[in-house]
């Protein structure tokens, strides 16, 4: 069974930190890199962060440098380590297979506010 489970998100001010979580089912976590996605309000899903299973990342330029994914490989679980939060960083974050199409299974995702 296709599961994904987000977890972590919050309420924090600008600065700040939080760490999502994300726990996927083995059919999506074993021959996947994995992803950590984010749709603000009004707003396209965009690509924030993928890990290879070797550990090798990526990062969109809006991110780079604030936010740290990770991946554990024996929990199937990928971490997103989110630092220096700004109020634009505000969207529900998703985890998923990198490239999965809207179509595919989705989690419910996690809520992230940045505010004041």
């Amino acid at each position: 069974q296709v599961q994904l489970v987000e977890s972590g998100g919050g309420l924090v001010q600008p600065g700040g930190s939080l760490r999502l979580s994300c726990a996927a089912s083995e059919s999506i976590f074993s021959s996947n890199i994995m992803a950590w996605y984010r749709q603000a309000p009004g707003k396209q899903r965009e690509l924030v962060a993928s890990v290879t299973r070797r550990g090798v990342t990526n990062y969109a330029e809006s991110v780079k440098g604030r936010f740290t994914i990770s991946r554990d490989n024996a929990k199937n679980t990928v971490y997103l380590q989110m630092y220096s939060l700004k109020p634009e960083d505000t969207a529900v974050y998703y985890c998923n297979f990198l490239g999965a199409p809207r179509s595919t299974t989705w989690g419910q995702g996690t809520q992230v506010s940045v505010s004041s």
